[in-house]
């Protein structure tokens, strides 16, 4: 399995289970009722619209959809163990921590 390849399995694992990583909901997000909060949440989850203008390096690290008329994006970011500087290999996941962020496109 290429490096790509396993860094887009590591982060389709870890959207479908956040508790491997860190998860940040901005303010906007939040501010959701915890119904939306939970919709919201199931549709990162189990996102499948990549394509090559939201995942160009295959790693399905970012998505975008609509939600009651606003667009949402989450976006995976790798950092080393202590959360200093970015992970110098993000297909090692002993190596490495992932934070899923998902925000209004007007909070980016």
């Amino acid at each position: 399995m290429t490096n790509t390849a396993t860094i887009a399995k590591l982060n389709d694992t870890f959207r479908a289970n956040p508790i491997l990583g860190t998860t940040i909901l901005t303010t906007g997000i939040r501010n959701n009722s915890s119904e939306d909060i939970a919709h919201i949440m199931n549709k990162v989850r189990n996102f499948k619209d990549f394509d090559e203008d939201n995942n160009p390096y295959g790693e399905n690290d970012f998505g975008a959809f609509d939600f009651k008329g606003q667009k949402i994006f989450w976006k995976i970011n790798y950092y080393d163990r202590n959360f200093e500087f970015a992970s110098p290999d993000a297909a090692n996941p002993s190596i490495t921590n992932r934070v899923l962020t998902v925000m209004y496109a007007d909070e980016y």
